[in-house]
Order: structure tokens, then C-alpha cells, then sequence
């Protein structure tokens, strides 16, 4: 018993109504990677900074 035909099946590979979809879900994906990469270098940097500006506040007479 055929599930598919052949016309069906090339139908089915031509088929990209779900291409986009994949296409936004890797994007999210590499979005998320680049948050985790570069969140904790930046929140060092931030919390360095302020640092250094309440220590220079504090050593002001």
C-alpha cells in the first residue's frame, strides 16, 4: 500500500510554508546565545564602573 505518490511527494519537498518559521527559531536561538555570551561581561563592566564612581565620590571632601 503507497502512503505517497510521486507527485505528492515532490509536492511535499517543494512545500516551504514552514521554512520561515525554522528561519525565526534559529535566529531566537542565536539571539539567546549572544544574550548569555555577552550578558555577564557587560554587567562586570556596568557594576567596575559604578564602583569606581562611588569611590571617587567617597574621596571627595
Amino acid at each position: 500500500m503507497k502512503i505517497f505518490s510521486k507527485a505528492g511527494f515532490i509536492r511535499f519537498c517543494r512545500d516551504e510554508e514552514g521554512a520561515s518559521a525554522i528561519e525565526y527559531a534559529l535566529l531566537v536561538a542565536m539571539v539567546a546565545v549572544a544574550i548569555a555570551v555577552f550578558v555577564e561581561p557587560i554587567n562586570t563592566a556596568i557594576t567596575n564602573l559604578f564602583t569606581e564612581i562611588q569611590g571617587a565620590l567617597e574621596g571627595t571632601p
